[in-house]
């Protein structure tokens, strides 16, 4: 059976990759912090790290996501240093950001089997195997990709046991969020496994 389509599923919405552009407001914290990490990548400034409970994670900024423009300037070009410069001098109520959901990731929407699985085996993080004939394999999953999000909840940096409970958990239709392993690493470089493990926001999005 393939998949519904993705306005049937509630992990689905939860996962869902917007077209277009829009606008956040940001605000600091008591500490001047704004949760955030950001990485520059062929030009562009995307998000690397949302710290949980930050202002960043209250807002819905998610790992991938594209800055276009901070307080009305362009980000295009930016190293993260002048990213993170232009963040620290900012406002502490406001700081205005355009932002193009996640452009280098997208969703798969499986349902699960009788044995409770969608047909995929993951490594590290990452897809390794798909199963002929599963519903991963009808829905279009591939390896050397690396699972962001399951249903919407970031699992970046969580050991592949915790990302299986999860999964587990997760209900008959399950959507995952999945990003090429070759931009997935450069995104990451430099961090820390226990800083990713233990600091990225992994709040469940309301919708």
């Amino acid at each position: 059976m393939v998949a519904p389509l993705s306005g049937n599923s509630l992990g689905a919405r939860r996962a869902e990759i917007k077209p277009g552009v829009h606008e956040i407001h940001l605000c600091k914290d008591e500490y001047g912090k704004t949760g955030l990490r950001l990485k520059a990548i062929d030009q562009g400034l995307f998000v690397q790290l949302v710290k949980a409970n930050s202002p960043a994670s209250l807002v819905g900024l998610r790992f991938g996501d594209q800055i276009l423009q901070i307080d009305g300037r362009d980000c295009a070009g930016w190293n993260m240093d002048r990213a993170h410069r232009v963040l620290k001098r900012a406002s502490a109520e406001k700081i205005v950001m355009v932002v193009r959901d996640r452009p280098f990731q997208r969703t798969v929407t499986m349902h699960k089997d009788s044995t409770g699985h969608v047909g995929f085996v993951i490594k590290k993080g990452k897809v390794i195997s798909v199963v002929r004939g599963s519903s991963a394999a009808r829905n279009g999953l591939l390896t050397k990709h690396a699972v962001c999000e399951v249903n919407g909840q970031n699992v970046i940096g969580l050991k592949d046991k915790e990302v299986t409970e999860i999964l587990a958990m997760a209900g008959n239709v399950v959507t995952l969020t999945i990003i090429p392993t070759v931009i997935y690493e450069h995104m990451v470089r430099k961090l820390s496994p226990t800083l990713l493990h233990h600091t990225m926001d992994r709040s469940i999005p309301d919708i």
